[in-house]
């Protein structure tokens, strides 16, 4: 927690005569006023969530790693969190932050509702909300540490979009965030495009969950995908890619690189 040692309020509890009868004696307790905060330092996180657009709809996939520190804590945790009836978001970092986020956007969707006018929030307004949620934060100096991928599908028209920590924003065909920027990007580049079948799509993204599962430790084999179209949003059971250890990468990792450890 942030301590401001200038204009720190004290506040004084005195306790007198009344309280302890004819003794002299009075005792202060001298309390400091501390802001509410919210995460200044990362616990639990979850790394990289992967999106797509497919012909249909999009695709949004993610592990279900915690990880504490260095250590995969957790192995069990769902990142990916409908929103309203067409849009879903998934999350990077921290998930006490993000199980904040939520109930902000489940008290927005509730609001919502009770105007019982018909209309309900889309893919861009939630972004664009979520994008003022994570610029307020940062402006205070308490950002939610999280990375957000949001997507959805409403009126026929496919959105996927992207929102950081300090609340920059966009909006493309395939996004990534954490390792998968670093990794999963260059294949999307290479392999994606806009006709895409769901199971192509699916593939696709499995393809890029074992790259990521190989190369980042916070990483692991178990996770999930969400395929959200104008009929809603279905969010598929955990379950684990099949790996392979023998590529000759793996097994002579020096061989070419004379001189290296």
């Amino acid at each position: 927690m942030r301590w401001e040692e200038e204009g720190m309020k004290q506040n004084a509890f005195i306790m007198g005569n009344k309280l302890m009868g004819s003794s002299p004696h009075v005792f202060s307790l001298i309390m400091p006023s501390i802001p509410i905060t919210h995460t200044q330092t990362p616990y639990v996180t979850g790394t990289s969530v992967l999106g797509i657009k497919y012909k249909d709809g999009v695709l949004i996939a993610a592990d279900t790693a915690g990880s504490y520190g260095s250590t995969t804590r957790y192995k069990s945790v769902e990142r990916l969190r409908p929103i309203g009836q067409n849009t879903l978001v998934g999350a990077t970092g921290e998930m006490s932050d993000f199980q904040t986020i939520l109930q902000i956007l489940d008290r927005l969707i509730i609001t919502n509702a009770m105007f019982d006018d018909d209309n309900t929030l889309g893919p861009p307004d939630i972004h664009s909300y979520l994008n003022r949620v994570m610029y307020n934060q940062r402006n205070k100096l308490d950002p939610f540490w999280n990375t957000l991928v949001l997507g959805g599908v409403k009126n026929g028209v496919k959105y996927l979009g992207n929102v950081t920590m300090l609340g920059l924003h966009y909006v493309d065909d395939h996004v990534a965030t954490g390792f998968g920027i670093h990794l999963a990007q260059p294949i999307f580049r290479n392999e994606w495009n806009e006709d895409m079948t769901l199971e192509q799509g699916t593939k696709l993204l499995e393809k890029c969950m074992l790259v990521l599962f190989y190369r980042d430790r916070s990483a692991i084999n178990k996770m999930q995908i969400a395929n959200i179209t104008e009929d809603g949003v279905k969010i598929s059971e955990p379950y684990a890619l099949q790996t392979k250890w023998d590529y000759e990468a793996f097994s002579n990792p020096t061989v070419g690189n004379e001189g290296s450890w």
